[in-house]
């Protein structure tokens, strides 16, 4: 009989879900680990519920479910336990375990403990939908369809016709199968202390389906291990490179570049802001994802003569209650050539950097178009809001595009660090706001001055600076007095949680310790603070950051949401996750790279042959030593004594070294 889904009216929440990455393949579960056909439960592939319901039965019964952990990114574990023997007392005597991976097989072993050889009837109920994971979001999964017998297990077609088709195998055959129920049974022996394991392999087959073809089988990580005082940094680091992994995805029309998708469950395609960040982020990792990255992006940039050439495109992004949704794509547009200018610092090749120059020219040419219709650069479009973050993006973008072109000895460099520096002495006067207490950055201004003064995380993009030659920072737009003002205003409770840095002050009108950009932390900026207090010298404040994080993810099993609650941090407290929250995110898994090559201080210059070391002095988490990381294109460890003191252990032979 079919059966209809349940709907509601609200997203459905995923901060308890155990969710198996291995794009375009996801897994969805709950902590008892049958898929019952309810919210998001489920086998997904390209978006699309091939399997909405695995639900098992032994001897009649359904096992008590005790334990449900994640063992890997792509794959979890369910274990329920059940008591059989009519002698066994209160003990359960059979275990039953199901490991299930995102690409679409699940293995149900069955343990017995019992004193006597035991007969165990199974039963595994299936059944799909074809729903789109929208549509399942939103509450509006389709009704069950009936399904057919087919060689060693089910099959479903598509309700459309013409579509992809569902088939369920199994290993081994069922004695018995109920199509009409979706319905496969076995009968086992299991004598004392004896097991035995069914395989269920889900797949799609048909019109549109290529699942080779969006299989990241590509690795553009290090192998890179971090180990230390404090024992969560490797794991912080192992599941991070991880989850970066699990969450890539093939350009379909060029499959050996691959980039991040932005996260899971919700956003399982590119996003080229979120794609950029993350893999300037994962650059100690190797050059590997940002190759990808900048070559997929590239091939979707505006080249039509007008207002927009040389844009790169992107959705707009809610930006909390205070200001208008900003525009991804303008955004992106700046990070290009920030990215490939570092990318090229890390020792991205200079062929492949020549090939990418063209976009990156284009990027920096639609700045400086764009830039002449008023003194900064509105988000989105013109009359726009003059976000801050926007305005630090553009200054990196033109000191670092500048840095690029002259290497390459293109045009236009003197012209970008003309304006930059114009911005920078403009920005300084605009867009500071005084107060008793020193005063803050604006948010935004509108186009007639007007300032908005709220504070968030987003100010921490004034404190990313970016890497230039010779191992030093591009200068940021605020001067000294004010880079003093902002990193206090970081380091205190307003913005500080205790986990992080608010992406809202506590104090501010519009302030929700849920709001995913007027309160929640925002795991991705915190980890941007922390790298720019650190390079300005405020360790004090970054360290702080550092550790708030690292505790969260502690609570988080060191898989980082894009969020969770901003809620002042309390004694023996936890954080308290966001219902919505993707988990994984590229950009908070990457963030975890990122702090930790900040306790370092790497600021490599492959073009000039050398890499310089800033770590930090206070050592905020002990001795660390970070290993197999690349520069050059070659191993590169480091370590970081008690003392605040790094050492090099590994490197391309053809590197100086500095402190």
């Amino acid at each position: 009989m079919a059966r209809a889904l349940s709907r509601s009216t609200e997203l459905a929440p995923v901060h308890q879900a155990l969710i198996c990455v291995d794009l375009p393949g996801l897994a969805i579960s709950s902590r008892h680990g049958q898929l019952t056909g309810q919210g998001l439960e489920g086998f997904y592939h390209r978006g699309r519920r091939l399997l909405s319901r695995c639900q098992i039965r032994v001897a009649g019964r359904e096992p008590l479910a005790v334990q449900a952990r994640m063992i890997s990114a792509d794959r979890a574990c369910f274990t329920a336990t059940l008591r059989v023997a009519s002698d066994a007392g209160p003990d359960p005597d059979v275990v039953v375990e199901r490991i299930r991976h995102a690409e679409g097989t699940e293995d149900i072993t069955l343990h017995s403990s019992a004193r006597r050889t035991l007969r165990l009837p199974l039963e595994v109920a299936l059944g799909t939908d074809f729903a789109d994971l929208g549509a399942v979001a939103a509450g509006s999964g389709g009704r069950e369809l009936p399904a057919m017998v087919h060689d060693s297990g089910l099959r479903w077609s598509s309700p459309t016709g013409g579509g992809p088709t569902v088939l369920v195998t199994v290993t081994p055959p069922p004695m018995d199968a109920l199509a009409s129920a979706g319905l496969l049974r076995w009968e086992f022996e299991l004598p004392p202390g004896g097991s035995h394991t069914v395989r269920l392999r889900v797949r799609a087959t048909g019109e549109g389906v290529d699942r080779a073809a969006g299989r990241s089988a590509i690795r553009p990580f290090a192998p890179a291990t971090a180990q230390g005082d404090d024992p969560r940094v490797g794991p912080l680091l192992r599941t991070g490179t991880a989850d970066l992994q699990a969450l890539l995805v093939r350009d379909p029309t060029h499959p050996s570049d691959v980039c991040a998708a932005a996260g899971a469950p919700w956003r399982c395609g590119p996003a080229p802001a979120e794609a950029l960040a993350a893999a300037r982020m994962a650059l100690p990792l190797g050059t590997g994802l940002a190759l990808g990255t900048l070559r997929a992006l590239a091939r979707t940039q505006l080249r039509e003569p007008g207002a927009a050439f040389g844009k790169l495109p992107g959705p707009r992004r809610q930006a909390g209650g205070q200001l208008p949704p900003s525009c991804t794509g303008i955004e992106a547009t700046l990070l290009f050539p920030v990215l490939l200018a570092e990318a090229r610092r890390w020792g991205l090749g200079e062929s492949e950097v020549a090939g990418l120059l063209p976009t990156a020219e284009r990027c920096l040419q639609w700045l400086r178009t764009t830039a002449r219709e008023g003194p900064y650069i509105p988000d989105p479009g013109p009359g726009g809001p003059q976000r801050c973050e926007t305005q630090a993006h553009a200054h990196r973008a033109a000191l670092l595009g500048a840095d690029l072109l002259d290497a390459h000895d293109r045009p236009g460099g003197g012209e970008l660090r003309q304006w930059a520096e114009g911005l920078r002495r403009r920005f300084q006067e605009d867009f500071w706001v005084e107060d008793r207490g020193g005063g803050r950055p604006a948010a935004a201004r509108t186009a007639d001055g007007r300032r908005s003064a709220h504070l968030g995380s987003g100010a921490a993009h004034l404190l990313d600076t970016g890497l230039l030659g010779a191992g030093a920072c591009a200068p940021g737009l605020l001067d000294k007095v004010q880079t003093e003002h902002l990193a206090r205003l970081f380091g205190g409770p307003g913005l500080d949680s205790g986990w992080g840095l608010r992406s809202l002050g506590v104090k501010e009108a519009s302030y929700n310790p849920f709001g995913h950009r007027s309160g929640a932390v925002r795991v991705h900026e915190t980890a941007v603070a922390a790298a720019g207090l650190s390079a300005a010298g405020y360790e004090k404040e970054a360290a702080s950051l550092i550790r708030g994080v690292l505790d969260a993810a502690d609570a988080f099993d060191c898989r980082l949401p894009e969020m969770y609650a901003g809620l002042q941090r309390v004694e023996g407290g936890i954080p308290l996750p966001h219902p919505a929250a993707c988990r994984p995110a590229a950009v908070s898994a990457a963030a975890g790279v990122h702090l930790l090559a900040t306790l370092a201080g790497i600021r490599p210059d492959v073009p000039a042959r050398t890499v310089t070391l800033s770590p930090m002095r206070s050592a905020p988490l002990g001795e660390i030593g970070l290993t197999g990381l690349r520069v050059a294109g070659q191993a590169f460890s480091v370590r970081v004594s008690r003392l605040g003191l790094a050492m090099v252990e590994e490197a391309a032979d053809e590197l100086q070294l500095g402190v």
